[in-house]
Protein backbone atom coordinates (compact mmCIF):
# COMPACT_ATOMS: atom_id res chain seq x y z
CA UNK A 1 0.00 0.00 0.00
CA UNK A 2 2.95 2.34 0.86
CA UNK A 3 6.70 2.25 0.61
CA UNK A 4 9.11 5.13 0.89
CA UNK A 5 13.11 3.79 0.60
CA UNK A 6 15.98 5.74 1.56
CA UNK A 7 14.06 9.15 1.88
CA UNK A 8 15.56 12.14 2.30
CA UNK A 9 13.40 15.89 2.32
CA UNK A 10 14.92 19.28 2.40
CA UNK A 11 13.09 22.24 2.54
CA UNK A 12 14.80 25.65 2.70
CA UNK A 13 18.38 23.89 2.79
CA UNK A 14 16.96 22.29 6.09
CA UNK A 15 17.29 18.43 6.17
CA UNK A 16 13.55 17.53 7.66
CA UNK A 17 13.52 13.88 6.90
CA UNK A 18 16.64 11.67 6.16
CA UNK A 19 17.09 7.93 5.52
CA UNK A 20 13.07 7.41 6.16
CA UNK A 21 12.59 3.45 5.16
CA UNK A 22 8.68 2.57 5.77
CA UNK A 23 6.58 -0.13 4.31
CA UNK A 24 2.67 -0.12 5.18
CA UNK A 25 1.01 -3.50 4.09
CA UNK A 26 -3.07 -3.72 3.24
CA UNK A 27 -5.09 -4.12 6.50
CA UNK A 28 -2.08 -2.42 8.14
CA UNK A 29 -2.89 0.58 10.93
CA UNK A 30 -0.18 2.24 11.98
CA UNK A 31 0.69 4.93 14.62
CA UNK A 32 3.39 7.57 13.64
CA UNK A 33 5.01 9.24 16.92
CA UNK A 34 7.90 11.41 18.11
CA UNK A 35 7.97 14.79 19.45
CA UNK A 36 7.57 18.30 18.44
CA UNK A 37 9.37 18.53 14.85
CA UNK A 38 10.15 15.28 14.10
CA UNK A 39 8.95 15.27 10.87
CA UNK A 40 5.60 13.65 11.46
CA UNK A 41 3.38 15.53 9.39
CA UNK A 42 6.45 16.32 6.85
CA UNK A 43 5.98 12.14 6.55
CA UNK A 44 2.76 11.67 5.76
CA UNK A 45 2.66 14.74 3.28
CA UNK A 46 4.39 12.11 1.56
CA UNK A 47 2.56 9.50 2.00
CA UNK A 48 -0.22 11.44 0.59
CA UNK A 49 1.31 12.72 -2.29
CA UNK A 50 1.35 16.29 -1.05
CA UNK A 51 4.92 16.80 -1.64
CA UNK A 52 7.29 14.73 -3.53
CA UNK A 53 10.78 13.56 -1.53
CA UNK A 54 14.25 15.46 -2.59
CA UNK A 55 16.15 11.98 -2.54
CA UNK A 56 14.58 8.44 -2.55
CA UNK A 57 11.20 6.73 -3.86
CA UNK A 58 8.08 7.04 -2.32
CA UNK A 59 5.65 4.37 -3.87
CA UNK A 60 1.49 5.05 -2.71
CA UNK A 61 -0.44 1.89 -3.97
CA UNK A 62 2.20 0.61 -6.49
CA UNK A 63 2.61 3.61 -8.12
CA UNK A 64 5.63 5.84 -7.59
CA UNK A 65 5.47 9.66 -7.17
CA UNK A 66 7.27 11.92 -10.21
CA UNK A 67 6.03 8.83 -12.78
CA UNK A 68 2.03 9.25 -11.76
CA UNK A 69 -1.42 11.41 -12.25
CA UNK A 70 -1.37 13.08 -8.43
CA UNK A 71 -4.86 14.17 -8.72
CA UNK A 72 -5.63 10.55 -10.40
CA UNK A 73 -3.60 9.10 -7.21
CA UNK A 74 -4.87 11.29 -4.28
CA UNK A 75 -8.85 9.84 -5.29
CA UNK A 76 -7.42 6.62 -3.75
CA UNK A 77 -6.39 8.59 -0.66
CA UNK A 78 -8.46 9.95 2.26
CA UNK A 79 -7.16 12.51 4.30
CA UNK A 80 -8.37 13.59 7.43
CA UNK A 81 -7.01 17.09 8.62
CA UNK A 82 -8.76 18.41 12.00
CA UNK A 83 -7.48 21.70 11.26
CA UNK A 84 -10.00 21.69 7.83
CA UNK A 85 -9.90 25.30 6.62
CA UNK A 86 -14.31 25.35 5.83
CA UNK A 87 -15.74 28.84 7.32
CA UNK A 88 -18.89 28.73 5.45
CA UNK A 89 -21.85 27.05 6.89
CA UNK A 90 -22.00 23.85 4.79
CA UNK A 91 -23.76 20.67 6.30
CA UNK A 92 -22.50 17.44 7.37
CA UNK A 93 -24.24 15.81 4.28
CA UNK A 94 -22.17 18.27 1.59
CA UNK A 95 -19.07 18.39 3.61
CA UNK A 96 -18.77 14.36 3.08
CA UNK A 97 -20.05 14.71 -0.56
CA UNK A 98 -16.80 17.33 -1.08
CA UNK A 99 -14.86 14.25 -0.49
CA UNK A 100 -15.44 13.45 -4.11
CA UNK A 101 -14.31 16.56 -5.37
CA UNK A 102 -11.01 17.44 -3.43
CA UNK A 103 -12.50 20.65 -2.65
CA UNK A 104 -13.13 22.38 0.34
CA UNK A 105 -16.66 24.17 -1.00
CA UNK A 106 -19.03 22.80 -3.41
CA UNK A 107 -18.12 22.91 -6.98
CA UNK A 108 -20.26 25.18 -9.04
CA UNK A 109 -22.76 23.05 -11.29
CA UNK A 110 -21.52 19.87 -9.61
CA UNK A 111 -24.10 17.78 -8.79
CA UNK A 112 -23.94 14.47 -6.71
CA UNK A 113 -25.58 10.93 -7.63
CA UNK A 114 -28.15 9.40 -6.30
CA UNK A 115 -26.03 7.08 -5.06
CA UNK A 116 -22.83 9.77 -4.03
CA UNK A 117 -25.83 10.81 -1.83
CA UNK A 118 -26.67 7.30 -0.57
CA UNK A 119 -23.40 7.02 0.26
CA UNK A 120 -22.67 10.60 2.07
CA UNK A 121 -25.97 9.54 4.19
CA UNK A 122 -24.67 5.91 5.00
CA UNK A 123 -21.37 7.13 5.89
CA UNK A 124 -22.77 9.80 8.27
CA UNK A 125 -24.81 7.01 9.99
CA UNK A 126 -21.75 4.62 10.45
CA UNK A 127 -19.87 7.71 11.84
CA UNK A 128 -22.90 8.52 14.06
CA UNK A 129 -23.46 11.82 12.99
CA UNK A 130 -26.80 11.14 11.19
CA UNK A 131 -29.18 13.20 13.94
CA UNK A 132 -26.73 16.06 12.84
CA UNK A 133 -26.83 15.62 9.11
CA UNK A 134 -28.86 19.15 8.54
CA UNK A 135 -26.40 20.51 10.99
CA UNK A 136 -24.00 23.70 9.41
CA UNK A 137 -20.48 22.80 9.82
CA UNK A 138 -19.87 26.45 12.03
CA UNK A 139 -22.26 25.12 14.60
CA UNK A 140 -20.50 21.55 15.10
CA UNK A 141 -18.48 20.68 17.91
CA UNK A 142 -14.36 19.89 16.94
CA UNK A 143 -15.55 16.02 17.84
CA UNK A 144 -18.34 16.16 15.38
CA UNK A 145 -15.99 17.73 12.77
CA UNK A 146 -13.66 14.80 13.39
CA UNK A 147 -16.37 12.38 12.39
CA UNK A 148 -17.36 14.08 9.64
CA UNK A 149 -14.16 15.16 8.30
CA UNK A 150 -13.62 11.10 8.45
CA UNK A 151 -16.78 10.49 6.45
CA UNK A 152 -15.38 13.14 3.95
CA UNK A 153 -12.27 10.84 3.59
CA UNK A 154 -14.19 7.89 3.45
CA UNK A 155 -16.76 8.59 0.68
CA UNK A 156 -14.17 7.91 -2.43
CA UNK A 157 -13.08 4.38 -0.94
CA UNK A 158 -9.75 4.87 -0.53
CA UNK A 159 -7.61 1.98 -0.09
CA UNK A 160 -5.14 4.44 2.24
CA UNK A 161 -6.19 6.69 5.00
CA UNK A 162 -4.15 9.16 6.82
CA UNK A 163 -5.40 11.19 9.74
CA UNK A 164 -3.07 13.72 10.80
CA UNK A 165 -3.50 14.37 15.01
CA UNK A 166 -7.21 13.60 14.68
CA UNK A 167 -7.56 13.94 18.58
CA UNK A 168 -6.61 17.62 18.29
CA UNK A 169 -8.47 19.78 20.21
CA UNK A 170 -10.87 16.86 21.44
CA UNK A 171 -12.08 16.94 25.24
CA UNK A 172 -11.66 13.12 26.85
CA UNK A 173 -15.31 12.13 26.28
CA UNK A 174 -15.05 13.19 22.38
CA UNK A 175 -11.56 11.50 22.08
CA UNK A 176 -13.04 8.19 23.20
CA UNK A 177 -15.72 8.59 20.96
CA UNK A 178 -13.34 9.21 17.90
CA UNK A 179 -11.39 6.23 18.48
CA UNK A 180 -14.26 4.02 19.04
CA UNK A 181 -15.48 5.27 15.21
CA UNK A 182 -12.16 4.17 13.91
CA UNK A 183 -12.18 0.71 15.69
CA UNK A 184 -15.97 0.39 13.78
CA UNK A 185 -14.20 1.58 10.61
CA UNK A 186 -11.62 -1.10 10.77
CA UNK A 187 -13.91 -3.79 11.41
CA UNK A 188 -16.18 -2.49 8.07
CA UNK A 189 -12.95 -1.52 5.86
CA UNK A 190 -10.39 -4.55 7.23
CA UNK A 191 -8.85 -4.08 4.13
CA UNK A 192 -8.53 -0.08 4.66
CA UNK A 193 -4.99 0.70 5.56
CA UNK A 194 -4.29 4.16 7.76
CA UNK A 195 -1.21 6.14 8.76
CA UNK A 196 -2.38 8.17 11.84
CA UNK A 197 0.12 11.04 13.04
CA UNK A 198 -0.21 11.68 16.69
CA UNK A 199 1.79 12.81 19.91
CA UNK A 200 0.05 11.10 22.61
CA UNK A 201 -0.08 6.97 22.68
CA UNK A 202 -3.45 7.45 24.42
CA UNK A 203 -4.69 8.46 21.34
CA UNK A 204 -3.75 5.33 18.98
CA UNK A 205 -7.38 2.85 18.69
CA UNK A 206 -7.19 -0.05 19.69
CA UNK A 207 -6.96 -1.70 16.30
CA UNK A 208 -3.85 0.27 15.79
CA UNK A 209 -1.14 -2.97 14.46
CA UNK A 210 2.04 -1.12 13.67
CA UNK A 211 3.85 1.50 14.75
CA UNK A 212 7.37 3.96 14.06
CA UNK A 213 9.21 6.55 16.33
CA UNK A 214 10.70 9.26 14.81
CA UNK A 215 12.91 11.82 15.83
CA UNK A 216 15.04 14.74 14.30
CA UNK A 217 13.79 13.55 10.78
CA UNK A 218 15.19 9.68 11.38
CA UNK A 219 12.92 6.82 11.97
CA UNK A 220 14.33 4.98 14.93
CA UNK A 221 12.40 1.74 14.92
CA UNK A 222 9.48 0.50 13.60
CA UNK A 223 7.25 -2.89 13.72
CA UNK A 224 4.28 -4.40 15.51
CA UNK A 225 3.15 -2.15 17.48
CA UNK A 226 3.74 -4.24 20.67
CA UNK A 227 7.11 -4.04 19.78
CA UNK A 228 7.71 -0.74 19.43
CA UNK A 229 5.57 0.78 22.50
CA UNK A 230 7.81 0.34 25.11
CA UNK A 231 9.35 1.90 27.81
CA UNK A 232 12.61 2.14 26.70
CA UNK A 233 12.25 3.05 22.53
CA UNK A 234 9.81 5.83 23.69
CA UNK A 235 11.85 7.38 26.32
CA UNK A 236 14.92 7.05 23.91
CA UNK A 237 12.41 8.64 20.91
CA UNK A 238 11.13 11.72 23.75
CA UNK A 239 14.82 11.73 24.73
CA UNK A 240 12.59 11.62 28.42
CA UNK A 241 12.22 8.33 30.87
CA UNK A 242 8.46 7.90 30.21
CA UNK A 243 7.04 4.66 31.29
CA UNK A 244 4.39 2.91 29.00
CA UNK A 245 1.86 0.44 30.00
CA UNK A 246 -0.58 -1.67 27.99
CA UNK A 247 -3.76 -2.84 28.81
CA UNK A 248 -6.87 -4.04 27.03
CA UNK A 249 -4.95 -2.99 23.76
CA UNK A 250 -5.01 0.95 24.94
CA UNK A 251 -1.63 2.23 25.79
CA UNK A 252 -0.82 5.27 28.54
CA UNK A 253 2.26 6.74 29.39
CA UNK A 254 3.74 8.56 32.15
CA UNK A 255 6.69 9.93 33.75
CA UNK A 256 9.11 7.47 35.08
CA UNK A 257 11.05 7.87 38.66
CA UNK A 258 14.44 6.95 38.52
CA UNK A 259 15.31 3.59 39.36
CA UNK A 260 12.17 1.74 37.91
CA UNK A 261 12.62 -0.81 35.49
CA UNK A 262 12.54 -0.03 31.45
Amino acid sequence: MLELKDVDFVRDGKLLLGGVSLTVGEGERWALLGPNGAGKSTLLNLCGAITHPTRGTVEILGRRLGTVDIRELRESIGHVNPRHPLRSPLGIVDIVLTGLTGTIELMPRWQPTTAQRARALELIELLGISALSAAPWTTLSQGERGRALIARALISDPRLLLLDEPSTGLDVAAREQLLETLDQIQASHPHLAWVLVTHHLEDLPTSTTHAALLRNGRVLTAGPAYDVLTTGLVSDTFNHPIQIRQAAGRWTATARRAGRPR
